[in-house]
């Protein structure tokens, strides 16, 4: 058995199934974890959420922001992005049957006997491990509910943009979405920065990744993630695996094997950015 963690697929289907194949991978003996964002500026959104609901327990992803904001598109709150090539799977007879299914996907995966987690774009340094699983679960409750769409409404926007506790739900909710599917710079007291256009794992100024604030659960834990596509798999802490490697924007696609630590690329057809 295999354990294969891939980037974000952005609907970048051909590249997916070139990796497949290229590492042998045997839906009865290795399971495929996602990082999120399986959907969105690639061609083949649809074929995508085909493939992972078809691979059942053999095919694991965690929900990352355009995974969100297809279920606000889906729902006409919000108007398709220009450049995200998702008509195809908006006009399908399956839409609904796959929108449901995405809606019980979770914010996080837990591998404890490995210790590993995974989410879309990390963990905020000052959660533990506790506070990770609980606010992930919170937020798919309401994901899951019949009500969900009342959230989905208000969840965009910047604010709030730390950690509190004793914040009421939509506080919470909100602020837990925005870092484990939008988070990428921090500034020195923590607070989320959704403003700076720096990639690279050195950040910008003042602002740091969150990988590189003081972090006791990275210490402890290896943290799957993808969404900065501007890393290219690079981080300054050896324990933030960064997967996002710019499929869709003409780069490549990342697995990589838990079991031997191995990095298997396929480089994209063309760039959807």
């Amino acid at each position: 058995m295999a354990n294969y963690f891939v980037g974000d697929i952005q609907g970048c289907y051909d590249e997916l199934r070139r990796l497949m194949d290229k590492v042998s991978f045997d839906p009865d003996h290795d399971v495929l974890w996602s990082t999120g964002d399986l959907v969105a500026r690639g061609p083949g959104s649809l074929q995508v959420l085909q493939l992972f609901r078809q691979l059942g327990d053999a095919g694991r992803t965690v929900l990352g922001n355009h995974d969100l904001h297809l279920f606000a598109v889906h729902a006409g709150l919000k108007r398709p992005k220009p450049k995200d090539r998702q008509q195809e799977l908006l006009d399908s007879a399956e839409c609904d049957q796959l929108i449901q299914w995405l809606r019980q996907q979770p914010l996080h995966c837990h591998l404890p006997e490995h210790r590993l987690l995974m989410t879309h774009a990390g963990v905020p340094p000052q959660w533990d491990l506790d506070t990770v699983l609980h606010q992930s679960a919170e937020v798919s409750r309401t994901l899951q509910s019949d009500n969900y769409l009342d959230f989905i409404a208000q969840m965009y926007g910047d604010k709030p943009d730390h950690w509190d506790p004793n914040g009421d739900d939509y506080q919470r909710l909100t602020y837990t979405i925005n870092c484990l599917t939008r988070m990428r710079l921090l500034h020195p007291d923590g607070r989320l920065d959704f403003y700076s256009k720096a990639g690279g794992p050195d950040g910008e100024g003042e602002l740091l990744p969150w990988f590189s604030h003081p972090h006791p659960l990275l210490d402890r834990y290896r943290i799957v993630f993808g969404h900065w596509a501007a890393l290219m798999g690079r981080t300054r802490h050896a324990n933030a695996i960064s997967l996002d490697t710019g499929a869709c924007w003409g780069h490549w696609l990342t697995f990589w094997c838990l079991e031997n630590d191995t990095r298997y690329i396929e480089h994209a057809h063309r760039s959807w950015g």
